[in-house]
């Protein structure tokens, strides 16, 4: 795994991991040549040495650095470096359409319409392109933050090519069509039936085919037709139910020839959603043997007897069989010997003269007279390039060949030789088929001779001996027990990596239990997640078996670093993997700190906070025009009203904590967030922590408020609900003792409140407030009472 802050080439800077995969791992990178953000795919180290697994993810660098489509994550670069072997990837911020699926529970026809038309765009771009997919489903796509819909992962994309394609590769087993699971050619409409399968999922919320193993959902893409998705959710459209129908047939032929077909049929969908216009293929119509009446069959030979009239040449159109049949007026009449484009045409058959009887100059008549006996037809080139219809009319009742052709067979036989027929093949195949007449003869009579007892084979077979019948039984039950065992075994799915909750239902799911055997820290996981699992990621075991794992433990208490003038992504990813979660401020702006890198943090470097606290980044902007920012000087020392109005004077907006101080006067100003002379946009807001005196005073952190603390100190731990009539406006929080009411809280915060603060010795209850101001004036517009507020001693 690599480290937050690694190179790749002197070229991509590792940022954080965002993903993992069954052969490589997906980190968010930052290419400095390009000054862009990138996803960068590495195959995981134990791959490494496997010369098959490179292979395949060079051909899918290959096969997918082509592509260039807005419905495709586009792909940059692919290299090898100390053993890594990477492909940098289009960085798309957004979910996959399974995490959208499964927070909306299922998605409007509409909506899953709009997607499945731009996951074909994509698809079909690839196809055109000669790449299949072969593992499409709602984890391999990706829906952007603006809602553009992409393809990912062309992991399993073979480039396909005129050969057949015997993959042994198969996409998820829920998605994957009848062709993939038998592991044989799959092509187009091998994605096309994962698409359908990925639609009924949109629509639905729920998979066609589901059970406890891989092999039990393959058999069911197999054998089971899919319902259609109007079955479960009845408002479904009808085009749209027959959409997924089509796209799910478990033949391919009967399935959308293309990705092309299946936008037409989804864009129809949008504007005639309850329109037949689906076409679905019948099942053996082409092939069902169909008897024809006494008509039909007198007008078939009707029409190979030449009675029909010819049909009626356009002119537009001087090719075919009408062009051969009627020639110009302007022209002499000629006849064809053969269609163009035709064998005859290839073999150097030639246009010769079209009527022997009107040909000037000619001597077809007499030559053939002289050459032929009396009632011989004459040779005519028209009917012996395609043999005369009549020799094979149909008359009603039979077939039959006229008698009066019998002639023709040697003139037949020097054609046939011109053609390149074989007599010699000809009669090897003769005297095949007697050799396999005669020896199926033999056998139906040594079985007939068997039946009747003239030979008894029965008696010459030698009978089987108790023991080796005790073996054969005994081999029998070993084997019958293997089959049990192997059908009651479970692979070990990989927990490494989810939250302890996140593991438990994935080993439920294939049958196990989870056994936590301790807690450990670890660098590579955040806290609460899974860090180890014994057994691995893909062992065999017995179904129920349990699987032991430790999780991250909370680390230690973390002192900020200081992370002014370093890079916004870069500071992100620090907190991240310090586990403190982080905030974005954008309305300053600074001379000294370059454009979209940190000015300062809050709480301040040096400060000691425990995993999961909050540190806002403030980073720097560019400024766009001088007006928009104000520098702001020093308020230390003035009074909370001077300051507000020094504050307001610079169209900024305060906001106030409270902070015992015995160096300060009771209400005038510690500190304020923004420095001096430091420019800042209008209309921010500016924090200012205002003194309450040596004593009785309150510290605030945030939305966490604490006061002075001294030896058994009595302190509350409170939570406030959301105020009625509360929509973001300005609050002060107060809390009252013994008749004594102090502020602790003065600006917009987010309920419910956390309200963490030491009252009085000896006191156990109070009661806190909190008022709701007017943003103009100031003034107090409601006031809401939260009483028995207990305190109690802290050592």
């Amino acid at each position: 795994m690599l480290k937050v802050g690694m190179f790749i080439q002197n070229r991509y800077e590792i940022i954080s991991r965002i993903g993992s995969g069954g052969m490589a791992d997906v980190y968010k990178a930052k290419d400095h040549k390009l000054n862009r953000f990138v996803a960068v795919k590495v195959l995981k180290k134990e791959f490494g040495d496997d010369k098959a697994f490179i292979s395949k993810f060079r051909v899918e660098a290959q096969s997918a650095a082509g592509l260039a489509h807005a419905n495709i994550i586009n792909v940059y670069d692919v290299g090898e470096e100390a053993g890594i072997y990477y492909i940098v990837m289009e960085l798309v911020e957004g979910v996959t359409l399974k995490e959208y699926i499964k927070n909306k529970g299922h998605l409007s026809p509409r909506e899953a319409t709009s997607i499945a038309l731009q996951i074909s765009a994509g698809l079909e771009a690839a196809h055109n392109n000669g790449i299949i997919h072969r593992d499409i489903k709602p984890q391999n796509i990706i829906i952007s933050t603006d809602g553009k819909v992409k393809v990912a992962d062309f992991g399993i994309a073979r480039a396909a090519t005129t050969n057949t394609i015997n993959s042994g590769v198969m996409g998820s087993v829920h998605y994957c069509s009848p062709e993939q699971s038998r592991g044989g050619y799959s092509d187009e409409k091998s994605d096309i039936y994962s698409l359908g399968i990925t639609i009924y999922e949109m629509l639905t919320g729920k998979l066609p085919f589901d059970g406890d193993t891989a092999v039990a959902v393959a058999l069911q893409h197999l054998q089971e037709e899919v319902h259609g998705p109007k079955e479960l959710i009845p408002e479904i459209p009808y085009s749209t139910n027959q959409i997924v129908l089509k796209c799910t047939q478990k033949s391919p032929d009967r399935r959308y020839a293309n990705m092309s077909e299946v936008i037409r049929d989804l864009r129809e969908s949008l504007v005639n959603p309850e329109g037949d216009f689906v076409v679905q293929k019948g099942i053996g119509d082409a092939y069902r043997t169909r008897v024809m009446s006494k008509e039909e069959v007198s007008q078939l030979n009707e029409l190979d007897a030449g009675k029909h009239s010819r049909p009626s040449y356009d002119e537009s159109m001087d090719v075919g069989m009408a062009a051969s049949l009627h020639a110009r007026e302007n022209e002499p009449k000629r006849n064809r010997a053969y269609q163009p484009g035709s064998y005859y045409q290839k073999s150097a058959f030639q246009e010769v003269p079209g009527s022997r009887s009107t040909q000037e100059g000619d001597s077809w008549n007499g030559e053939y007279d002289a050459q032929e006996p009396e009632g011989v037809r004459q040779y005519d080139p028209y009917f012996d390039a395609y043999d005369d219809p009549d020799d094979y009319a149909i008359h009603e009742g039979s077939y039959r060949l006229e008698e009066g052709f019998a002639p023709k067979k040697e003139r037949r036989q020097g054609r046939e030789e011109e053609m390149g027929l074989n007599p010699r093949l000809e009669k090897i195949v003769t005297v095949g088929g007697i050799i396999v007449a005669v020896i199926i003869g033999c056998v139906f009579l040594a079985l007939l001779a068997n039946a009747v007892g003239l030979f008894n084979f029965a008696s010459h077979q030698k009978k089987p001996e108790a023991q080796d019948v005790a073996q054969t039984e005994t081999l029998t039950e070993k084997s019958t027990e293997k089959a049990t065992e192997a059908a009651k075994s479970v692979t070990v799915p990989r927990i490494v990596g989810n939250t302890e909750e996140e593991a438990l239902k994935l080993l439920e799911s294939f049958g196990l239990t989870g056994k936590k055997t301790g807690e450990k820290t670890s660098e590579e996981h955040a806290t609460g997640e899974v860090c180890s699992q014994s057994p691995g990621e893909g062992e065999v075991v017995p179904k129920g078996s349990a699987v032991s794992y430790e999780v991250t433990a909370a680390g230690d208490e973390i002192i900020l670093s200081d992370l002014s003038n370093i890079e916004q992504s870069q500071a992100q990813a620090f907190l991240l993997t310090k586990g403190l979660k982080c905030e974005i401020d954008t309305s300053r702006q600074s001379d000294t700190v370059e454009e979209g890198h940190v000015i300062t943090t809050d709480p301040a470097a040096g400060t000691t906070l425990s995993q999961g606290d909050t540190v806002t980044l403030f980073i720097s902007q560019k400024a766009a025009d001088d007006s928009d920012y104000v520098q702001l000087w020093d308020l230390y020392g003035y009074t909370k009203e001077r300051a507000a109005e020094a504050l307001a004077m610079l169209e900024l907006e305060a906001e106030y904590q409270y902070e015992a101080s015995s160096e300060v006067g009771e209400g005038l100003v510690i500190s304020q967030s923004v420095s001096a002379n430091e420019k800042v946009a209008r209309g921010s807001v500016v924090t200012l922590v205002i003194s309450t005196g040596p004593s009785g005073g309150a510290e605030a952190d945030g939305n966490i408020t604490i006061q002075s603390e001294g030896a058994g100190a009595w302190k509350c731990d409170a939570s406030l609900s959301e105020p009625a009539g509360y929509s973001g406006q300005k609050v002060r929080i107060t809390l009252k003792q013994n008749g004594n009411e102090k502020t602790v809280y003065e600006g917009t915060t987010t309920f419910p409140y956390h309200l963490q603060v030491e009252g009085e010795n000896g006191v156990a209850e109070g009661t806190a407030y909190v008022y709701l101001l007017d943003g103009a004036t100031g003034e107090v517009t409601s006031t809401i009472e939260y009483p028995g507020i207990t305190f109690s001693q802290v050592n």
